[in-house]
């Protein structure tokens, strides 16, 4: 795999055979490399395959030494302007474990970005928006509708440069953050542990919450759309805050969003004359809504360490694909042990229609060969799985 540190001369995006696309990224006419390692992509549309293919949330990250180091002191939604930066934070982790999947490196809010708001990462302390949405008219504010591709052009940029140097090695995941996981950081202006704030507009404003849900979920259709038109081989929609709503407030105001990114991303890929690609809804702590789900227009379902894998299959039958679950902490045990606990997994997954991958995304303090153990414990174990 070659080295970053590209120009920032672009080639067109291609559908997933390869053919060309209009884009906003570049003219050129080069096709991507060919994709060599097909296992996830077979996973996620429910085919079968040889052994479990595996990545991690957040595998490109704090607890790799390389990434402290190309991030060293640079602002962190600078770090994620910058193609090349964003190119070589993804592919750093491909260079030391045998992943079946990359996936780019970016943030779910520079959604909020692109529609006017100001958001910056402070060390310590997270995300941090210096004029949250407090009352309804705030909602004026906001830049709508979006220019994706003037917006939000250098994610798209990061994908392609990244879908080249990969070199077909594995397929790469774009992702954003699902509307009401974005709706509740714009209100509360940063992580919360009650989500208070944003939840009183659930119960106060109704209208404004939908209004405003549906002003996300206007920019969340191009933005991922122009992702896979960028190179992006599958799309997953992270509603990390769906804990915070119990089973009436997510069906009222997270799921139907949920649904309609993914049945008007579909529409918008067939209307690019792009090839579908799969997509994957992990909403965190949502135990309570697996079966609306699986129903919801997405191949994969990600669980979190908290639902049983045996349970989840039942609920959700043979139809999706289940992505998950190892509590990350699991990865601070011996070597050793975590081979056991993933054969344990992946027995109560099944052998197929199953993507590895952790409960989580990984934790700044990990060390890199326990996060080596889980990769190949799970291509181990899970070869021998199919073998009985």
């Amino acid at each position: 795999m070659e080295e970053t540190g590209l120009s920032s001369s672009h080639t067109s995006p291609r559908n997933n055979n390869g053919s060309p696309e209009p884009s906003p990224v570049g003219d050129c006419h080069q096709a991507f490399p060919k994709l060599q390692n097909d296992t996830f992509l077979r996973a996620a549309w429910g085919e079968a395959t040889d052994y479990t293919p595996v990545w991690c949330m957040r595998q490109a990250g704090r607890y790799l030494k390389e990434f402290q180091e190309t991030r060293a002191g640079q602002d962190f939604f600078i770090t994620c302007r910058s193609p090349e930066t964003c190119c070589e934070l993804t592919l750093q982790p491909l260079r030391r474990f045998p992943l079946d999947a990359a996936i780019i490196f970016s943030d779910i809010l520079v959604v909020p970005q692109a529609m006017g708001m100001q958001v910056a990462m402070v060390p310590g302390k997270g995300p941090s928006f210096p004029s949250p949405l407090r009352e309804e008219q705030d909602l004026d504010r906001l830049q709508a509708p979006v220019d994706v591709d003037k917006e939000l052009g250098y994610v798209f940029q990061a994908i392609t440069l990244t879908r080249h140097q990969l070199a077909g090695r594995v397929p790469l995941i774009g992702f954003a953050g699902a509307p009401w996981t974005l709706m509740s950081y714009m209100v509360e202006g940063g992580g919360s542990n009650t989500m208070a704030q944003a939840k009183r507009w659930l119960y106060q404003w109704p209208e404004a919450s939908h209004r405003l849900l549906g002003l996300l979920t206007d920019v969340l259709v191009p933005y991922l759309v122009g992702q896979v038109a960028a190179g992006a081989q599958a799309l997953q929609l992270f509603e990390s805050h769906a804990g915070h709503l119990g089973p009436e407030l997510f069906s009222e105001y997270a799921l139907p969003y949920i649904r309609d990114v993914a049945k008007r991303v579909k529409v918008g890929l067939r209307e690019a004359g792009l090839e579908p690609v799969p997509l994957i809804i992990f909403a965190k702590d949502a135990h309570y809504a697996l079966e609306a789900l699986a129903q919801s227009g997405y191949e994969v379902v990600g669980i979190d360490w908290k639902v049983n894998p045996a349970l989840a299959r039942e609920r959700v039958g043979k139809t999706v694909t289940l992505q998950g679950n190892l509590d990350p902490c699991a990865l601070y045990a011996s070597k050793e042990k975590i081979g056991r606990v993933v054969e344990q997994m992946l027995a109560a997954f099944g052998p197929q229609r199953h993507i590895a991958n952790l409960g989580h995304g990984l934790y700044p303090d990990m060390d890199p060969a326990h996060v080596e153990a889980f990769v190949e414990a799970v291509h181990r174990h899970s070869r021998l799985l199919r073998s009985k």
